[in-house]
């Protein structure tokens, strides 16, 4: 659904400025290692607040994405050709995470379907960069689908990550509208697959409400990805990045928020971040000390 006059946004939606001092310190770091941000690059509305806190989540293969999802404010392909993944980037990573003294650095990318292995053994090297220059440092890596490559998969579960995360984004009905390279039932295949070859590392995912879904299909996609074994999900609302992309429907008040994220510790999630500007990286060292408390007090893993 896109539509010519967005709806309003509520007061509860106002965003933080980008900030200055540590904010443009971070900004200058990252720019001087020429990386990206999905921060930036997906006009996160909480990069400011995040920057500020020296924070960032690193987007990497490029800032160029060969998907034509509608929710999405990163740059499209459009059948373009893309250069080749940048060698240098994992080490700039890396670097990056090591200046910032980041606890748990986020690692996210672009879709490249172009690549043969969709850009799986850049992650690895990432991950094994980021490992060696701080072995100390939590690594929480959010992929794209991989076309639903078990090689690519292979590949991950080689260097695995301390958290792996994969968002739906929305529910099954809205898939093909909104994400139509996409399959809702090929992301539910490849958590449960990661699952199964990265056994004890956390599955974690994400919805944006708002979009047009019922609260019986946000129920349905709960259930589906604890059974795919996933138990740690982020909800946040879905804002429109243009004009031409899917339209908000509504805009859920930060009470509902809060009560799906009760729901969802009932059915068995074990750390739910969940609120309007709830994104997957934002807090995410929070939200995996939450697990992690979870976890050693008995809770479901």
């Amino acid at each position: 659904m896109a539509v010519d006059k967005p709806l309003r946004k509520p007061p509860w939606l106002r965003s933080p400025t980008l900030g200055d001092g540590k904010a443009g310190e971070v900004r200058n770091l990252l720019d001087g290692l020429g990386l990206g941000t999905v921060c930036s690059e997906a006009s996160c509305p909480n990069r400011g607040r995040c920057f500020q806190r020296g924070a960032a989540a690193f987007l990497i293969l490029g800032r160029i994405c060969t998907r034509e999802c509608r929710y999405c404010a990163v740059e499209k392909a459009g059948g373009r050709l893309l250069p080749p993944p940048d060698p240098a980037e994992p080490a700039g990573v890396a670097e990056a995470v090591s200046k910032l003294g980041l606890r748990h650095a986020v690692v996210t990318s672009v879709t490249r379907d172009d690549l043969p292995d969709g850009g799986a053994s850049h992650f690895a090297s990432t991950v094994a960069a980021v490992r060696t220059s701080g072995p100390g440092t939590g690594i929480e890596v959010l992929t794209p689908d991989f076309c639903g490559s078990d090689a690519a998969l292979d590949i991950l579960a080689g260097t695995p990550p301390d958290v792996f995360n994969h968002n739906l984004e929305t529910v099954e009905r809205l898939f093909p509208l909104v994400r139509p390279r996409a399959s809702y039932r090929r992301s539910i295949r490849l958590l449960a697959r990661c699952g199964a070859l990265m056994p004890g590392i956390p599955l974690k995912s994400g919805l944006m409400l708002g979009m047009g879904e019922t609260d019986g299909e946000i129920r349905s996609s709960l259930e589906d990805l604890l059974d795919a074994g996933v138990r740690i999900l982020t909800l946040g609302q879905y804002l429109q990045p243009g004009r031409c992309s899917w339209g908000v429907e509504r805009y859920l008040h930060p009470d509902e928020f809060e009560a799906w994220r009760a729901d969802a510790l009932r059915m068995g999630f074990s750390a739910v971040a969940s609120g309007p500007l709830v994104r997957s990286s934002f807090d995410a060292d929070a939200t995996y000390g939450e697990y992690g408390s979870a976890v050693s007090g008995g809770g479901d893993s």
